[in-house]
């Protein structure tokens, strides 16, 4: 009876990571139709990057005399660096549609890596503009979303609000734009990881519990419509796996 179960228990995981699997590949086919429409330069630059790949393993094969071997290796990396290309476009198409968007810098926020602890929203007001927290291994960043002279009021406010319980631990703050002084929405999560990274992981740790015991003030970013192409980012993240 047990042997019994546990065949049907297999064979469900099975059937479930078929079904998982053959709907990753409908999600990228659907999100490459997609980016097909938009982009007319996407074909040709994926086509481009495989054949260059491809052609420089061949010939890297050709000088050591194993050409016909290093061909299938050329074809495998010309394939994954057309992928590599296409999750790019992909990413900065959807980027392009979210920026200027409510609420589009808390969803790039969401797709950090692990590591970092988002708090979105931790002020706001009525006309949409907001301030996010993020934590991580460089200290505190707070980033601002919205009209550059009311953000900048809203980011001093919580500037001092949390300097009183984080001490010494640097605070950094990050306003989203297009101006000079101001972080492109497709870049934010870049210009994040480049910064220095101050504290440990038990400091981290450390820091989270202390700021967990302060009250956010003001009220949760309404919802409103998302970013156009805010769906895509699951696609994101399977190219990325792949």
């Amino acid at each position: 009876m047990a042997g019994k179960q546990d065949k049907e228990a297999l064979k469900a995981a099975k059937a479930a990571r078929k079904a998982e699997s053959k709907a990753k590949r409908s999600q990228i086919w659907q999100a490459f139709k997609m980016q097909r429409k938009e982009d007319k330069l996407l074909i040709p630059w994926m086509l481009g990057v495989f054949l260059v790949i491809t052609a420089v393993v061949f010939l890297l094969g050709m000088l050591l005399d194993i050409q016909w071997m290093a061909l299938p290796v050329g074809i495998m990396f010309g394939v994954l660096g057309a992928v590599i290309v296409f999750g790019r476009r992909v990413q900065k198409n959807v980027f392009a549609k979210a920026d200027g968007q409510p609420g589009a810098g808390a969803w790039a926020l969401d797709n950090l890596k692990r590591g970092w602890r988002v708090t979105p929203t931790v002020a706001a007001t009525t006309q949409l503009d907001a301030v996010h927290r993020v934590l991580g291994r460089p200290g505190i960043v707070l980033v601002a979303e919205g009209a550059p002279h009311r953000v900048k009021t809203l980011l001093a406010q919580e500037k001092k609000r949390i300097s009183r319980l984080v001490g010494d631990t640097p605070i950094y703050d990050l306003i989203i734009g297009n101006e000079e002084g101001q972080v492109p929405l497709g870049k934010l999560q870049s210009r994040l990881m480049k910064l220095p990274r101050n504290l440990n992981p038990k400091q981290v740790d450390a820091i989270e519990k202390r700021l967990s015991a302060l009250a956010s003030r003001g009220a949760a970013l309404p919802k409103g419509p998302m970013p156009q192409g805010a769906k895509m980012r699951n696609v994101q993240r399977t190219i990325r796996r792949r």
